[in-house]
């Protein structure tokens, strides 16, 4: 299958490099130093927690020719650097379909519009990491979290997703199908805007905000906010699982946010890219308090945390604690498993008797 990558960056170049080595042929458009670099030395690239580099010979070029076919375009650029590539992809009518594999909270309607429904597919990589010099450090998620995500703008499960959905599973990457594309990315932005704005009010470590209590609760109550705002407008929480950041109590909550913040992972992931991307970041988080506005519902904590973005807005200081946690949630949550622990003793003592 003949796929152009565009994007050399660091998610751009791991799938590049992926699909390359499962034996399609793949070419990439890049820019400048990282374009000399591909030509050069191809894409490196390195699992994280391994030393183990592979080398991908990928074809590279520095511009679309309107009139060459591709089968696949895949995107993955900053949703900033977006509009300013939509007459290139416009204007090439010889690739039918085009997967946009970026953060978008405002919606595919600028992509329709410049490309036409038929051609657009929405979709959002499994994956993160860092680039070292040409060396690219990455991380691919699993099948339980966040897999590379993946669907037709009216939902339906067509032959085409159906074909490049399995040229990435056999490319390396778990892969699933959403049937709400939109409200997928919609819900992924009231959730990563949060995540992002708390690393930055902990100066942009992850570790720190670990420590800084006060970022973990800020962000906790900046996703139920803007969850709050998505469900006020009509649309969907895509997936349904992300409702749970909802429903578990802050008790409960803080201290989980707290370890997965503490770890390798999550500065390979989320820290590091929020660092390198804090453009995007201020873009998507513009994006987003749009949609809560239109929502007209009160977000003091989103509100609050999404200063951070603004490089001039200094950092919190280290482990500040001054917020208290919601409890009523949590005794509520306490009184049904009190309750259920009950029931359960009295049926058991039945059935026993009867016994």
């Amino acid at each position: 299958m003949k796929i152009l990558v565009i994007g050399a960056g660091v998610l751009g170049s791991l799938y590049a490099g992926k699909l390359h080595a499962a034996g399609h042929d793949v070419t990439v458009l890049a820019r400048g130093e990282r374009l000399a670099q591909i030509r050069e030395q191809g894409i490196l690239l390195q699992p994280h927690g391994s030393a183990q580099i592979s080398i991908a010979k990928v074809p590279a070029i520095d511009r679309l020719d309107p009139q060459e076919h591709f089968d696949w375009v895949l995107v993955l650029v900053r949703k900033n650097q977006l509009a300013a590539l939509l007459p290139t992809l416009a204007a090439s009518r010889a690739t039918p379909n085009v997967l946009f594999m970026t953060n978008n909270a405002a919606g595919p309607g600028e992509l329709t519009a410049a490309l036409g429904r038929e051609r657009v597919l929405l979709g959002f990589p499994g994956a993160g990491g860092e680039r070292d010099g040409a060396v690219v450090r990455y991380l691919i998620a699993g099948k339980r979290r966040l897999p590379t995500t993946l669907g037709e703008l009216d939902g339906l499960v067509s032959p085409r997703l159906l074909q490049i959905a399995r040229v990435l599973r056999e490319a390396g990457f778990a892969v699933a199908l959403s049937p709400n594309m939109d409200a997928w990315l919609k819900t992924h932005a009231a959730l990563v805007v949060p995540v992002a704005c708390a690393l930055y009010m902990a100066a942009g470590d992850n570790y720190r905000l670990a420590r800084t209590r006060d970022g973990l609760v800020l962000m906790l109550r900046a996703m139920r906010e803007g969850l709050r705002a998505l469900d006020r407008l009509g649309i969907e929480i895509e997936p349904p699982l992300a409702r749970w950041v909802g429903r578990i109590p802050e008790p409960l909550l803080i201290p989980l946010l707290r370890r997965g913040m503490a770890t390798s992972q999550a500065e390979l992931a989320l820290a590091r890219h929020a660092n390198h991307a804090r453009d995007e970041m201020s873009h998507l988080t513009a994006e987003l308090m749009r949609l809560v506005r239109a929502s007209g519902l009160s977000t003091p904590a989103l509100d609050w945390l999404s200063e951070y973005v603004d490089p001039a807005v200094p950092p919190a200081p280290a482990g500040q604690a001054d917020l208290a946690l919601e409890w009523k949630q949590a005794a509520a949550w306490l009184f049904v498993l009190i309750w259920l622990y009950a029931y359960l003793r009295v049926t058991i003592r039945r059935f026993s008797r009867r016994a």
